[in-house]
């Protein structure tokens, strides 16, 4: 499996589990699965949900701000990558 990175976490809602993601190149579609890592983070997930200002979409490029819901707590500035099956 190949990784490329497509974001960075700006913030993290413990109360309903949903990471802030600034989308900084690429594209990123329901579906699609995502690697967390930082200092102490480091998990593999496949997006359920996203919503850009409340609204659901189905695709984010680069330049938007997702949430996205997620089973672990991410942290800020932790790198996002997109997992490509080969």
């Amino acid at each position: 499996m190949k990784e490329v990175e497509i974001g960075v976490v700006q913030d993290y809602f413990s109360r309903i589990g949903v990471a802030a993601i600034e989308i900084t190149s690429g594209t990123l579609r329901v579906g699609d699965k995502v690697h967390f890592l930082g200092h102490t983070t480091d998990f593999t997930e496949e997006i359920k949900s996203m919503q850009i200002e409340h609204d659901e979409v189905d695709e984010a490029k680069a330049g938007d701000s997702v949430g996205i819901k997620v089973s672990d707590r991410v942290r800020a500035n932790d790198k996002v990558f997109k997992v490509i099956e080969e």
